[in-house]
């Protein structure tokens, strides 16, 4: 067996993203948190202020020999909006940005193209930041599975 490996990525609230992951088969785990900021262990008050530079994400334990990183890319193009800037639906500000955070180089890489292909897709152009994963730091608990433990499948 292949090891685990990790997706990071941004998109909005991240209990939508993280109930629509859960779904795939070969993922093993999601987590809500938070990434890309400046504060050391920031709380949801702290990342909604936007002072942290943080982002809402999810981090994605998955088995590259049942889903690929590239197809947890469609997956994630397909599950929010990538053109609108620090923004989704009613949500808005940095900490909703959308943002590919890539553990290794072949992410990095991967996650180029797919904006490349994903742009066929759109008329404007996709805002998603490409950038090197930081610190993930979990979401208190009440953000994990949000959406399951309420009864609702979308946001």
């Amino acid at each position: 067996m292949k090891k685990l490996e990790k997706a990071t990525f941004a998109a909005g609230c991240f209990w939508g993203i993280e109930a629509a992951f859960r779904e795939i088969k070969g993922v093993t785990d999601v987590i809500s948190g938070y990434i890309g900021g400046n504060t050391k262990n920031p709380t949801y008050e702290q990342v909604c202020s936007g002072k942290t530079g943080h982002a809402e994400a999810v981090e994605i334990t998955f088995n590259p020999e049942i889903v690929s990183y590239k197809k947890l890319l469609e997956i994630f193009w397909k599950v929010h909006n990538p053109i609108s800037l620090n923004r989704q639906g009613l949500d808005i500000g940095t900490n909703y940005r959308s943002a590919i955070f890539y553990h290794d180089e072949k992410q990095k890489q991967e996650a180029i193209e797919s904006v490349k292909n994903a742009q066929k897709m759109f008329k404007d152009k996709i805002v998603t930041k490409i950038t090197k994963a930081s610190e993930f730091y979990k979401a208190e608990e009440y953000h994990q599975k949000y959406l399951e433990k309420h009864g609702r499948h979308i946001c």
